[in-house]
């Protein structure tokens, strides 16, 4: 069973109680933990082989509407956050430098729905020593900076190459790189707007208000030709200069990867991207 999977299980064991207040808002936590999946996959950084250290401090920011909602709540779905890291990052044998921490934050620039993911690698005092501050403004040589940083190479561990090996992490830009689909299995694409199914049968799918359009979108808010689907391996949706864009698994983008399950928000619709081997 999946890391998700597991994570929205235990999720479901605590919607009966004060918890199911968390449920009421329009970001949902399965889509944190997405998001925090792909945060610790774009940041993996390998030291050698058998060593890949990911960022264990993360802050996830919220529109202020979210957040209200949320924040009464942060300490468990932190708690239960910081668990499903840990299982994930056991599940792809990544390592970190400290404890797991997940922390929720306002952000005033966010829509409600709309969310960012911040993460860094932070030593806990046990695995680094404290060394002299560097110039100001920048952070203390040998420690870890601020959101964004690169993590501090670990004590007597060899020096971090210039970028990763060919086929190593991080993938791209957002997401993780997907493997390839296994050989000799053929992968169905649709997407699932409203509950209708809508099979891809070619390489690319363009969605919008047109009647041209592969897949027509009744939604004033959808450009005549909206954003088109490529499958393969990865999937990814490009806007196509649309007036609103779109929006991906709760990011606005003008192009992002899809994976099985990702939400896309065209105008005030929500569109389902699906694959599955078979």
């Amino acid at each position: 069973m999946g890391v998700l999977k597991k994570f929205e299980q235990r999720l479901e064991g605590l919607v009966n109680g004060t918890f199911a207040k968390v449920f009421k808002s329009e970001v949902q936590p399965v889509e944190i933990a997405g998001a925090l999946q792909r945060e610790c996959d774009n940041n993996a950084t390998i030291w050698n082989r058998d060593r890949t250290v990911v960022p264990n401090d993360f802050i996830v920011e919220l529109s202020t509407p979210d957040f209200e909602r949320l924040s009464p709540y942060s300490g468990q779905l932190g708690d239960e956050l910081a668990g499903m890291v840990r299982d994930y990052a056991k599940q792809q044998r990544y390592t970190f430098m400290g404890p797991i921490k997940v922390h929720l934050e306002k952000a005033d620039d966010l829509d409600t729905g709309l969310y960012r993911v911040r993460s860094r690698t932070l030593a806990s005092s046990a695995s680094q020593a404290p060394s002299a501050p560097g110039p100001a403004g920048a952070p203390p040589a040998g420690r870890p900076g601020g959101y964004g940083y690169p993590p501090a190479a670990p004590a007597g561990a060899p020096p971090m190459p210039a970028a990763p090996p060919p086929g190593g992490r991080p993938g791209g830009y957002g997401y993780p790189q997907p493997s390839a689909a296994p050989a000799g299995g053929r992968t169905r694409y649709w997407v699932e707007i409203n509950g209708t199914r809508h099979q891809i049968s070619r390489a690319t799918l363009v969605m919008g208000r047109s009647t041209e359009a592969d897949v027509r979108i009744d939604d004033p808010g959808v450009s005549r030709r909206h954003c088109e689907i490529r499958t393969g391996t990865p999937s990814t949706i490009q806007d196509l200069g649309s007036t609103n864009g779109i929006v991906v698994d709760g990011q606005h983008t003008t192009r992002a990867t899809l994976r099985d399950g990702s939400r896309i928000v065209v105008g005030s619709t929500t569109v389902i991207y699906r694959q599955a081997e078979g």
